[in-house]
């Protein structure tokens, strides 16, 4: 069993960048300890798990007596602060032969201790250190500050819970989190971003804006309304027209596949625990998780000559997988997904064009969100399909072309998937968030365990590479993201409801039925609010549900055959001819930009 280094002392500085991050590294395993402490001194009985520095924070796992309440947090806080103020040293205390530390962690009854130490493989070594401050003492690689007092601007966050090693069959723990930084202005801002994140949190976002909602019925996989789905169609319509003009062909392929199929690809062998499996009486077979095994067989339906490739093809359909439960969240991780999946063959002398081309379509279709991507090259992991030559020469085209790119890139060691090494592109979000999006994949794997070829120029046959590639990911996680990062009051082109006409009174609403028409006509989409409620109602509803353009419909507007629009960002406008604000509206939404600009999304 693989130990990760949190579990024997949260050595995130290790695992992190240096300078800066290796710092706030090193203060949050120190709050770790110090929490860990504190909670000790409240609970002499608290059984101790893991406790590391992550992203923005630190947390530590706990088998306590009972449920932690907000209380408790005030005072295992305030028991930290008193430490602080203590300026205690942070010290290696000692090593111990692995037996030994055994013993003793066994008659201080902190089992978990004592699993991680029996778990540790040879080539840690034949002792465990132990580091301490004050009177508080625990299994530790070290990564420290030199005191406690030189701890900054910290505070505990929430508790929740937590399987032991995330295993759902082990003992369910309680998770303190808590975030440490430099200074109080920092430690303010960051607090502001999680009471902003959770006001953005897209599943109580698409409950109000009547976007999408989440059954018990059908868990881990979201139903759609109406305007939600506006939004996957204006998305989906802008991924094909990225595809077709970059030449793509699409495809479209069944769920439910033989297990075979799984065998030849080795997703069976490889990806099986993530597949919902299936026994159709005369075989068995499983839901497909990915698109690739199933394109490849179209591709092999006839002979293919070097002069048709590459062939590239588009895929949209729906995927199944096994997600854990403890794992899911929301649309940011579903069992069912449909992805803007493309595969392309092409020959060998090809694959440098191709991995530009879907570099170019990352930056493309990223555009009109305002993203800026960047780039982590996973190489291959332990367990892999295929020899070292084929892995080195994907590698190295995949680095070649992020370098000739200029895109900001990192490296991901043994991050790739088990058949090709991939680039893993990122954003970051309006709150500072980082989410890991589109992976481009060079595959010299599947087309061989697939025998795939094709007539090369000399009349003999040569095997193709397979370029993957899924740019927004899935559909449904992009949704989610994309509800967070606008706060619901999404850009024009992309708003469920685009035009809300609010006409003042019924002897109205027959003009605003026609400028609805005008609208639809114009392939935008617009509704009429004919409610007998006041003028100002509807338009605070219409704000609050984040409709980009409104438009009032009083007696000078029919008897002129205009409009006066308002934005949700405040400006309006009086008497705008019909033709001119359709005609405004459609190239608008044609070049796809960031309007309006809404305030109240941060976007």
């Amino acid at each position: 069993m693989a130990i990760d280094a949190d579990e024997i002392g949260t050595d995130a500085g290790a695992a992190l960048a240096s300078g800066t991050q290796d710092h706030l590294a090193a203060m949050r395993h120190s709050a770790a300890h110090m929490m860990a402490a504190a909670v000790l001194e409240l609970f002499p009985d608290a059984k101790l798990g893991i406790g590391p520095a992550i992203k923005d924070g630190f947390y530590y796992d706990f088998d306590l007596p009972r449920p932690l309440t907000p209380a408790d947090l005030e005072q295992i806080e305030a028991k930290m602060r008193e430490q602080q103020q203590a300026a205690l040293a942070f010290e290696h205390a000692r090593d111990l032969p692995r037996a030994d530390a055994v013993a003793e962690l066994e008659a201080k009854g902190q089992p978990f201790k004592v699993e991680i130490v029996n778990d540790l493989p040879e080539s840690e070594g034949p002792t465990v250190s132990f580091y301490r401050h004050g009177s508080f003492e625990d299994l530790c690689r070290g990564g420290h500050l030199g005191s406690t007092g030189e701890l900054g601007a910290f505070k505990l966050l929430n508790t929740a819970g937590a399987y032991w090693r995330g295993d759902e069959t082990r003992p369910m723990l309680q998770r303190i989190y808590g975030t440490a930084w430099d200074t109080s202005e920092e430690l303010d801002r960051y607090l502001w971003r999680i009471e902003e994140a959770r006001k953005r949190d897209h599943r109580k976002l698409g409950r109000e804006l009547d976007l999408f909602t989440f059954h018990p019925e059908s868990p881990a996989a979201p139903f759609l309304h109406p305007r939600g789905m506006a939004i996957w169609r204006a998305l989906e319509e802008w991924s094909r027209q990225v595809r077709r003009e970059a030449g793509f062909q699409e495809v479209r392929t069944p769920s439910l596949v033989r297990k075979e199929l799984w065998e030849t690809s080795g997703h069976w062998g490889n990806y099986q625990d993530n597949m919902f499996v299936l026994d159709d009486y005369d075989h068995v077979s499983g839901l497909k998780p990915m698109n690739c095994p199933e394109e490849i067989l179209i591709y092999k339906t006839r002979a293919h000559s070097y002069r048709e490739l590459p062939i590239r093809f588009a895929d949209y359909s729906v995927l199944f997988r096994k997600e854990r439960t403890g794992v899911l969240a929301g649309m940011f991780r579903v069992r069912q997904l449909t992805q803007d999946d493309s595969h392309v063959f092409c020959r060998d002398d090809q694959v440098d064009d191709e991995i530009r081309l879907a570099l170019s379509l990352v930056r493309k279709q990223y555009g009109p969100f305002g993203f800026e991507p960047r780039a982590r090259l996973a190489t291959r992991p332990e367990k892999r399909l295929g020899s070292d030559e084929f892995w080195e020469r994907a590698e190295n085209r995949l680095r070649e072309r992020l370098e000739e790119d200029g895109m900001s890139y990192s490296l991901d060691p043994g991050g790739g998937a088990f058949y090709a090494p991939k680039i893993d592109i990122f954003i970051e979000d309006a709150l500072g968030r980082e989410w890991q999006m589109a992976t481009i994949q060079a595959d010299y794997q599947l087309p061989q365990r697939f025998d795939l070829e094709y007539r090369a120029a000399d009349g003999g046959f040569e095997r193709p590479v397979v370029i993957h590639y899924a740019i927004y990911g899935s559909f449904e996680r992009f949704i989610g993201i994309l509800t967070e990062q606008y706060a619901g009051a999404f850009p024009f082109w992309l708003a469920p409801v685009q035009v809300m006409i609010v006409p003042i009174a019924d002897r109205h609403i027959e003009y605003a039925e026609s400028v609805r028409a005008a609208l639809l006509g114009a392939g935008l989409r617009a509704e009429v609010d004919d409610r007998s409620e006041r003028m100002q109602a509807k338009l605070r509803e219409a704000q609050e549900q984040k409709i980009p353009v409104m438009v009032v419909l009083g007696d000078r507007d029919v008897d002129a055959g205009a409009v006066s629009p308002r934005l949700r960002t405040g400006e309006s406008s009086q008497g705008i001819a019909l033709d001119s604000f359709v005609a405004d509206l459609v190239a608008r939404n044609a070049s796809r930009e960031l309007w309006p600009v809404a305030a109240d999304a941060g976007a």
